[in-house]
């Protein structure tokens, strides 16, 4: 698995660069798969719900609307642009006062233990470095409640390594700043930070391979 080449700084900067247009460009290839891994991920009415890597907020939008005015949103993402989309998006909805938002690094979340049902990532996971995931994953274990899930999609190497994810690796090495995902091992990941798999399938986006997971906290 590669590894990140870019800081958090210049990721930083490069989301909020693009926060303005990315719905023009990945965002509508990302949709689907999004919201199939929110059907899988089950949110219910009541729930507190944690995601991380909102971007420009259309999962929160259909979060916030699945669990109601009883329920609780909450957001962590790293960059201030996409932060500002996604309050804008929100309170077009009428949503905004249901939601909170936190520009921050999910290596370090502002939570208590056990505070959610539910966290969601899209796309999200794999921009960690590789020493980060378990942390990221460590995080998200701690403040969810025993029982709580993870939904998560990500792109994949578990299903092989074709031509094309072999082509778009080595883009994304020389070119981080516009190919910033790279393909992980979702369940392996998963399974080494303590989650019980209780769903999982293979999907592919642009010709490559994803995994749709949902992992469950022991306890």
């Amino acid at each position: 698995m590669q590894r990140v080449p870019r800081t958090k700084a210049q990721a930083r900067a490069s989301y909020d660069r693009m926060s303005r247009s990315y719905d023009l460009f990945a965002g509508n290839f990302e949709k689907r798969l999004r919201n199939l891994a929110l059907e899988r991920l089950g949110v219910t009415s009541g729930e507190a719900v944690l995601e991380i890597g909102f971007g420009t907020g259309h999962s929160l939008e259909r979060i916030a609307t699945a669990v109601g005015e009883e329920g609780r949103v909450c957001g962590v993402d790293l960059s201030a642009g996409m932060l500002a989309v996604s309050r804008e998006r929100l309170a077009k909805a009428g949503l905004l006062e249901r939601v909170e938002l936190h520009c921050g690094d999910a290596a370090h979340l502002p939570y208590p233990d056990g505070e959610f049902a539910a966290a969601f990532m899209s796309f999200t996971l794999e921009l960690f470095d590789t020493p980060e995931i378990l942390v990221v994953l460590g995080e998200i274990k701690r403040v969810l409640k025993p029982g709580g899930r993870l939904g998560l999609v990500s792109l994949s190497r578990e299903d092989g390594t074709p031509l094309m994810l072999r082509v778009y690796e080595w883009l994304h090495q020389r070119l981080p700043q516009y190919i910033d995902c790279r393909p992980i091992y979702v369940e392996q990941a998963l399974n080494e930070a303590g989650f019980r798999i209780a769903h999982s399938e293979s999907e592919g986006l642009w010709g490559l391979p994803a995994k749709i997971a949902v992992g469950m906290r022991a306890g």
